[in-house]
């Protein structure tokens, strides 16, 4: 656009100086060898235009016929690269396609017609269509010998990094991670496998240094970034609470300050606090993160803040905290194991079945069971209790990849991850582990009879009506003082409460299909001690 713009503007002044050398009408006079040439201004202008013109055409001529075998050569260079990137660019789709025959003739026949060194990609589709064809040895060299270029290094360590991840070494993946990250810490993957790596180690302040890289970079947002600052630093304070206390607070509070509805870092920052005889504060942390979300660990440290309070007191704190978050499970143990402690047994079991109504876990009906057992002791009702309590869903608990622990970690056992920890019921129990009348009211209850004495041996039959799906027999024998024969519920509900005595049975009642005991063969059997029906 410029030069036409350029190219009008020349026009314009040649048209404007013949104009004006039109309106002002002269002679030019020429002499040359003898003769002498008189002509108008007009010719003159236009004859020196014309020989400016004639000299720049043979110009162009002369520069033409000097470079056309430079023009031929380029013209058939640019040909065959034109062919060589269409050869290039066929064997790239056909090496993500999945094509690993066509992705190594079209590499044959773009490293014919591009040099290497021209096109780095050439080394690319060669190391795609090597591990395509399984050679996986041969795309490593590849990837190897693009680490020389500089252009190149990047991809070459990528290349190398998901070979090592293949082959399962770690140690190999990392450092190739790492050498990427050195170079350009946008690199998603560099980064976060080097975070691995320093938080595999231990190495806090490294893994701090590269999340706020990341963050620089925009790799990742900024709540994100937050989010992975307060768990280095809690696990920084962690592992610095015995040796450097003041460090381990200064960590726990700038994590707490980051996510304070984050109960591992409340927690530590509280702890340290109370250490520091500064309670005000550390309950301040606890009572903020308690609003956010209860947790059990959170209740416990705000009981036990002062270790020299009385019981009495520690059960006004949780009743303290209860009053911040009311109608949660966790409020309800919390004042409920508080209760306990003070022997307040209607308190705490007021407040355990309490729980108990609002969420039905393993931990209420333990905790119930204790309060039975310290009240009462009366064993029957703990025994039912801890039967509820198997059948029951589990406590929430810190879970990472199937790991369940009692306290939370900065990074998972199984796969290194960064922040995998949940606080959350763990898998269901496949299936009920005990059955009773009152979760299983139609489910046969095995019980384990007294000694007794074959050739006396009695049976009352139960549900002879009944469906054969659930036979169930009850031995009633001939015993001394000693032996006595226990008989269940259901078999109590089946005897008239007028009768007498139960009529002999020739036999047991069989389940279908079931050829029963000769008995020949039972009368040579010795009796055992105990029998299960």
């Amino acid at each position: 656009m410029i030069r036409i713009l350029l190219f009008l503007a020349v026009v314009f002044a040649l048209m404007l100086g013949f104009a004006w050398l039109a309106d002002r009408p002269g002679e030019m006079i020429v002499t040359f060898s003898g003769y002498q040439y008189q002509v108008s201004l007009m010719v003159a202008a236009v004859a020196v235009v014309a020989v400016v013109a004639a000299v720049m055409i043979v110009w162009w001529l002369l520069k033409a016929l000097w470079n056309s075998p430079y023009t031929i050569s380029r013209y058939f260079r640019v040909r065959r690269r034109d062919r060589g990137y269409q050869a290039l660019s066929t064997g790239m789709i056909a090496a993500g396609a999945g094509d690993g025959a066509l992705a190594r003739k079209k590499t044959k026949e773009a490293a014919k017609l591009i040099r290497s060194d021209q096109e780095p990609l050439i080394q690319l589709l060669e190391a795609q269509a090597s591990l395509l064809e399984g050679d996986h040895e041969g795309a490593r060299e590849k990837f190897e010998t693009m680490l020389d270029d500089p252009e190149m290094r990047l991809l070459g360590l990528r290349g190398l990094y998901l070979e090592a991840e293949r082959l399962g070494d770690r140690n190999a993946a990392r450092h190739y991670a790492g050498r990427a990250a050195a170079m350009a810490p946008q690199l998603a993957w560099a980064a976060e496998s080097t975070l691995e790596d320093l938080t595999g180690r231990g190495d806090w302040d490294g893994a701090l240094k590269l999340v706020e890289a990341q963050k620089s970079t925009r790799q990742i947002e900024r709540d994100a970034a937050n989010r992975r600052r307060a768990v280095l630093l809690t696990a920084k304070a962690q592992a610095l609470i015995d040796s450097d206390p003041n460090a381990a607070k200064t960590a726990a509070l700038e994590a707490n300050r980051l996510r304070p509805d984050f109960a591992p870092a409340a927690g530590i920052a509280a702890k340290l606090l109370f250490r520091q005889n500064d309670v005000r504060k550390g309950a301040k942390i606890l009572e903020t993160a308690w609003k956010a979300e209860p947790h059990p660990d959170i209740a416990a440290l705000y009981t036990h803040a002062r270790p020299g309070d009385a019981v009495l007191d520690r059960l006004n704190r949780a009743k303290k905290l209860q009053e911040m978050k009311k109608n949660h499970a966790d409020s309800s143990l919390a004042v409920a194991r508080a209760a306990l402690d003070a022997q307040d047994f209607s308190t705490a079991r007021k407040e355990a079945e309490a729980a108990i109504r609002m969420d039905r876990r393993e931990g209420a009906y333990l905790l119930l069971a204790d309060i039975e057992e310290a009240e009462t002791g009366d064993q029957g009702k703990v025994r039912q209790l801890l039967s509820k309590a198997v059948r029951a869903p589990r406590d929430p608990a810190w879970v990472a990849d199937g790991v369940v622990s009692e306290r939370w970690a900065p990074v998972s056992p199984i796969t290194g991850k960064l922040d995998a920890f949940e606080w959350r019921a763990p898998m269901e129990r496949l299936g009920q582990l005990i059955d009773s009348d009152e979760d299983a009211p139609d489910a046969a209850v095995p019980t384990i009879a007294a000694p007794t004495k074959p050739e006396k041996e009695n049976v009352i039959e139960l549900n002879p009506a009944g469906s054969a799906e659930r036979p169930t027999a009850v031995a009633a024998s001939e015993t001394d003082e000693d032996d006595v024969a226990p008989v269940t519920a259901t078999a109590s509900a089946a005897v008239p409460p007028d009768g007498d005595a139960a009529e002999p049975a020739e036999e047991m009642a069989r389940l279908p299909d079931d050829p029963g005991v000769d008995p020949d063969d039972e009368e040579q059997k010795s009796p055992r001690k105990f029998r299960l029906f």
